[in-house]
């Protein structure tokens, strides 16, 4: 289901515990990246890994656990979710992820890698494909029925590999994760208005800008900036920005910049100098109150807090 791919440590590192990236590696016989199993098999195939102790890290595919029964508790991103029957957790390419231990959680558990949707699909889908898209859903109980049923459909047609032709079964798995996605998309309240109005693809700026800053928030930290790279006043961005997020640009870099901090001081057991300069400090001190403004404990108190989830 995964196979561990450790990022090498990075300079002035040697020896602090990388965080984990999981590649997709599904059974074998299983085709063309997409994966169909339950929460209740996938806890009870691997026994006791990866919630004991629990291991922060990384996955490059996209995972969406339908909660049928009982409850689940999920960190994503630093944030425990619990996710309740009706409710869909999803978390995304290079999200950091933490499995909490088994509970009484069921429930269909879909793993696809990104290449796996059409195009056509993909630029339909990309307000809830976005890394900043939220982790759970909780659509209208309207839809909610339909969801589980389709979800359940496509988990039988996986597991009927070989009853048809590979293409067709493919084809069939593909499809029915297709209309399960779209209709997710689309249930009643689960796209935030900004993001359902801002278009089916990334023509629009707030779009735009999400994609420019997941590449660039390292060395570009102010609005002007990206006004600049999109070829749109700063008006216009912060106008496209409130009405997607009810934030403003320079909120919504710096929160990515934080997110990152988390992410290499947490898991990555980076320390604060060389987050600093990762993110494009030239100041260890300023990094330190940029942080502690933001969490409330210096970046070493916030590292502490992970010492015991290192390998």
């Amino acid at each position: 289901m995964m196979v561990d791919k450790r990022h090498p440590s990075p300079s002035g590192q040697a020896g602090r515990a990388a965080v984990p990236l999981y590649g997709f590696q599904p059974p074998v016989g299983t085709p063309y990246g997409l994966e169909v199993s339950t929460v209740e098999d996938f806890f009870a195939e691997h026994d006791d890994w990866p919630w004991n102790p629990p291991r922060p890290g990384r996955a490059t595919f996209h995972y969406l656990i339908a909660v049928t029964e009982g409850e689940l508790r999920h960190d994503v991103d630093h944030i425990t979710r619990t996710v309740a029957p009706g409710q869909w957790l999803w978390v995304r390419p290079g999200h950091t992820q933490c499995w909490h231990p088994p509970g009484a959680a069921r429930g269909p558990f879909i793993l696809f890698e990104p290449e796996v949707l059409r195009s056509d699909i993909a630029r339909l889908l990309a307000p809830l494909t976005a890394h900043d898209a939220p982790a759970v859903l909780s659509p209208h109980p309207d839809d909610g029925a339909w969801l589980q049923q389709t979800a359940l459909q496509l988990l039988d047609e996986h597991r009927a590999l070989g009853h048809r032709p590979l293409d067709v079964h493919h084809a069939l798995r593909r499809s029915l994760l297709e209309a399960l996605l779209l209709r997710l998309a689309n249930a009643a309240g689960i796209i935030p208005t900004g993001a359902a109005a801002a278009g089916t693809g990334r023509g629009d700026t707030y779009g735009r800008f999400v994609d420019a800053l997941e590449l660039h928030f390292r060395d570009l930290h102010r609005a002007a900036d990206y006004a600049e790279l999109l070829g749109c006043s700063v008006r216009t961005l912060s106008r496209a920005a409130r009405e997607a997020t009810g934030k403003g640009v320079r909120e919504l870099i710096d929160e990515r910049r934080l997110l990152e901090a988390r992410r290499l001081l947490g898991n990555a057991r980076w320390d604060a100098r060389a987050v600093a300069a990762h993110l494009g400090f030239t100041d260890p001190a300023n990094f330190g109150r940029f942080f502690r403004d933001r969490t409330g404990m210096p970046p070493a108190g916030f590292a502490a807090r992970y010492d015991m989830t290192g390998p």
